[in-house]
């Protein structure tokens, strides 16, 4: 696990590394710099404008579909994802959120990761908040990373945050993930 000061940096290393080897022409991540800058606690989901979430992108062996949850805060299908849980590397919160809310098994970093952290794609999103929690509209950053799992491998979704999960064709990510589907095209791992 790491310290506060260890996640900060870490994270700030982690965004300068995708900014310069993996980010698309345009994409500044303004907003979560600023943050970043200001020494935010984007660890915490309290903290406002926004905070850090991490997803993953799990793709069958032969990358022709990805697994899928039915959200039911927001109520449409999504990567699998939430909020930023401690780790010792980022991806490893995403794939805890995958395994909870999909009951999947035998899940993978894949190997376009080279092993290390860092992010497929950076997304920061707006979201609706939650009135429930006096929680107001913010942004999400982000943080998603690829996992290979077989479509064979039972599934058992997280009844209170997910009303279902499923495989789709891949080409379901378009309007889901658009940056991580032009990704995924753009490196040939996807038509």
């Amino acid at each position: 696990m790491l310290s506060d000061a260890q996640f900060a940096a870490h994270l700030e290393a982690t965004i300068a590394h995708y900014l310069r080897v993996t980010a698309a022409p345009g994409e500044m991540l303004s907003l979560l710099r600023w943050q970043i800058g200001q020494a935010d606690r984007l660890d915490l989901r309290t903290t406002m404008p926004g905070h850090l979430t991490t997803s993953a992108i799990v793709l069958s062996p032969d990358h022709q579909q990805v697994l899928l949850i039915d959200h039911v805060t927001i109520g449409r299908w999504l990567q699998p994802g939430g909020h930023y849980e401690p780790s010792e590397h980022f991806w490893q919160s995403a794939e805890r959120e995958a395994v909870e809310e999909t009951g999947i098994t035998g899940l993978r970093l894949h190997q376009w990761h080279g092993g290390t952290d860092r992010p497929f794609v950076i997304d920061s999103h707006d979201v609706p908040g939650k009135p429930a929690r006096n929680e107001p509209p913010h942004v999400h950053h982000d943080l998603q990373y690829l996992f290979i799992a077989d479509p064979a491998a039972p599934l058992v979704h997280q009844v209170e945050e997910v009303h279902a999960a499923k495989w789709a064709p891949i080409a379901e990510l378009d309007g889901i993930s658009p940056k991580a589907a032009v990704r995924l095209r753009t490196i040939g791992l996807s038509q």
